[in-house]
């Protein structure tokens, strides 16, 4: 796509129109950044889960806003979390339960922009090792391959299996990664099941080695398994660190609104020139068949739904019994002042 470059003179008519506001460099006046080096810890960005902070990242949505972002990826949520408690990463980009699972350990940390508006996380069997499943109960006693331990396909796993009647403590579950790793994990029989992100699981169905059993890729999926909305990734960090540096997290939010609005658009061309060579997994077919498998689980403008926190804690709540519902105070776990300024300025 070419970007046009637009003067600043000319810019605020210019604006109004959306092709050309996404194209064209940021040229807006801010205030002035409270930081400039921003670390942003994420578990498994190859997933179509992180996919806009990869195009924001690519396309130098960041840079545009004068922030200059060091991603460090790990392997798994929890590891992504620990990074920020610790002091060595200043925003997560994960999963918003993190927030909820954080306040119920009186650690108040808080989402300002969202990623994604559905899961994208399917729970598959394999057809190698489990031929002749039949139902849940078939997986006690069996490994099931998640991207990492305490990770939001851990979480979504546990969910499934407990309205079934099978406790986490009955199942054994295996970190695989999100990527080439848990292909071969599944492929080679390590693992019985894998619950996990696309573009993994739309290349293991497609060729035949897994069956899909509960599915959260579409938003229709995600209401059948959860009930309602259910937010996926989002930006977030503690609740202090957003009140002594507003314009830095509206600059990120900037940056990640503006790739939301590009994707509504992309085509698959796009996204293929766009995403780094090895998110391909060594096949440009399938990586785009994943990716429209998951198009509409993409926010379109950063905005957390109120409906989706609610959602998220009745899950959370429904499996694990250290989180009591009525301890949890949901608006202290995002913000959406920075996205709405974020999404009235690209007119996403």
């Amino acid at each position: 796509m070419k970007q046009a470059i637009i003067s600043r003179r000319v810019f605020s008519s210019a604006a109004l129109l959306a092709g050309v506001s996404i194209g064209a460099p940021s040229v807006w006046s801010q205030a002035k950044l409270e930081k400039t080096r921003v670390s942003i810890a994420v578990d498994g960005k190859a997933a179509f889960y992180y996919l806009p902070l990869t195009i924001s990242e690519q396309l130098g949505y960041f840079k545009n806003e004068g922030v200059d972002v060091e991603i460090s990826d790990f392997a798994g949520g929890a590891r992504a979390q620990q990074a920020l408690v610790g002091g060595s990463a200043d925003i997560v980009s994960g999963a918003y339960e993190h927030t909820i699972n954080m306040q119920s350990k009186n650690q108040f940390i808080q989402s300002f922009v969202l990623q994604g508006r559905a899961p994208q996380i399917a729970l598959g069997v394999s057809t190698k090792t489990l031929p002749n499943y039949q139902t849940l109960a078939d997986l006690r006693g069996k490994k099931i391959g998640v991207s990492a331990p305490g990770s939001s396909t851990n979480m979504v796993a546990n969910l499934v299996l407990s309205r079934a009647g099978v406790k986490a403590s009955e199942v054994s579950y295996v970190g695989v990664g999100s990527a080439a790793g848990a292909l071969t994990a599944l492929r080679s029989g390590q693992i019985d099941a894998i619950c996990n992100t696309d573009p993994v699981m739309t290349m293991l169905e497609q060729k035949g080695d897994v069956k899909i059993i509960s599915d959260t890729r579409t938003l229709k999926g995600t209401s059948e398994v959860f009930g309602g909305l259910m937010p996926a990734a989002c930006f977030y960090t503690h609740g202090d660190y957003v009140q002594k540096n507003p314009n830095t997290c509206q600059a990120l939010a900037n940056a990640i609104v503006r790739g939301l609005k590009w994707l509504q658009t992309a085509g698959p061309s796009d996204i293929i020139k766009t995403v780094p060579e090895n998110y391909l997994l060594d096949d440009r077919a399938l990586y785009l068949a994943s990716f429209n498998k998951v198009r509409e689980a993409i926010s379109l403008d950063g905005i957390m739904a109120e409906e989706g926190t609610r959602t998220a804690l009745r899950a959370l709540t429904s499996f694990d019994p250290s989180i009591k519902a009525d301890k949890i105070e949901l608006s202290k776990t995002y913000t959406n002042d920075f996205a709405r300024r974020a999404k009235d300025r690209f007119k996403a």
